[in-house]
């Protein structure tokens, strides 16, 4: 088998499918671009058996075939060689030798019938969203996954289908994202979890654009395709938290804030909080915000003022500054508002300004303050 390709534009392809290939695998396979020619169309796959995806380029073939290369040393070389056609030839025991213009190589490939087979898209249901609306819901939700292996259903991010659009809500126990979607159509009543990786891997795949994405899913199974790529993983099989008996129904002071000032304010003195922590005291008194952050151990600290608005009694409530700075930059909002009520209970943080086709809340759960 023979055939010839573009280095430039197969080395795009396979970098944009080599997030899906694990370093340390147990199977050797799964290290391995399995490359299916057919009238002059290679289609590229790569699994670690939970996550599929493909991807189809044009080449020059002449006969067709199917072949597994390994993917680190295939990305190692053509990342080194300049833009040029490129000749590969397999031969019967699967050796594939790759001639350039000045230079010739040789690897070892394997029997692509030992490829894992993907899973079949049968009695799917469909919904559509554009591109940009599914890129922006996994932006805005990703980050706050679960890393706790031990709790699964928190590890990827829970759809919930219904008339009025789709909300995405992503949780660690810590804190909580839900994003909407009106604009997004789907039959009511479905929820299923989708696991971070395949998400990652959508995210870097998906252009930020109006075009249409028509996604699949059955009990095991979420399918998307986007042009020539499609991916296709195994949703978590877990009962996602019953998220909404935590979001409180009236949480009385607001605070509102210049966003990125904010973010500039809790960037510099969280420098100064303690390090398993990150703990920084919020101070709200009238139209001033004080921010304070401390670490004993090493008799570090760090203070600043800034102006806000606030309806409310006085309040001293501490929360982690790595999580409120990952929830204010996923919103571009120039002013956001916090929902408080007391130093116990979560804080909910919500753009002033939003498209009318979403609507984003954020909840943080507060930590005990250092007396």
């Amino acid at each position: 088998m023979k055939f010839i390709a573009s280095s430039n534009a197969l080395l795009k392809q396979l970098q944009n499918l080599s997030g899906v290939i694990n370093a340390n695998t147990v199977l050797p396979i799964l290290e391995d671009f399995l490359f299916e020619i057919e009238a002059n169309k290679l289609t590229i796959v790569a699994t670690d058996l939970e996550t599929v995806m493909r991807t189809e380029m044009e080449i020059e073939a002449k006969d067709n075939g199917r072949v597994c290369i390994p993917g680190k040393i295939l990305i190692d070389s053509l990342k080194n060689i300049p833009d040029q056609p490129l000749t590969f030839n397999i031969d019967k025991n699967f050796g594939v030798e790759i001639t350039s213009d000045s230079g010739k190589y040789k690897v070892m490939g394997e029997n692509p019938d030992n490829f894992p087979k993907e899973p079949a898209a049968d009695d799917t249901t469909s919904f559509t969203m554009t591109s940009s609306a599914l890129v922006t819901a996994i932006n805005k939700t990703l980050f706050a996954t679960s890393t706790d292996d031990l709790r699964p259903a928190m590890t990827g991010v829970f759809f919930e289908l219904g008339t009025g659009g789709i909300q995405f809500v992503a949780t660690d126990a810590h804190r909580l994202v839900r994003y909407k979607r009106k604009d997004a159509e789907a039959a009511g009543g479905d929820n299923f979890i989708v696991p971070r990786k395949p998400l990652n891997l959508l995210k870097s795949a998906l252009p930020d654009n109006d075009d249409e994405i028509t996604l699949n899913y059955n009990s095991n199974h979420f399918f998307v395709t986007h042009g020539t790529t499609r991916l296709s993983c195994r949703l978590i099989d877990a009962r996602f938290p019953d998220y909404k008996v935590v979001i409180p129904a009236e949480n009385p002071y607001r605070l509102t804030v210049n966003r990125q000032e904010f973010l500039g304010a809790l960037r510099r003195v969280s420098v100064f909080s303690n390090k398993s922590t990150y703990q920084v005291a919020l101070d709200i008194s009238g139209s001033e915000l004080q921010l304070a952050a401390q670490d004993v151990d090493f008799s570090f600290e760090g203070n600043e003022r800034m102006k806000c608005q606030y309806n409310g009694e006085d309040l001293q409530i501490a929360f982690n500054a790595k999580f409120l700075i990952e929830m204010l930059n996923g919103t571009q909002s120039e002013e956001v508002y916090l929902e408080l009520s007391t130093p116990t209970k979560a804080g909910l943080i919500k753009p002033v300004d939003q498209d009318e086709s979403e609507e984003l809340l954020m909840l943080v759960m507060p930590l005990m303050l250092n007396q």
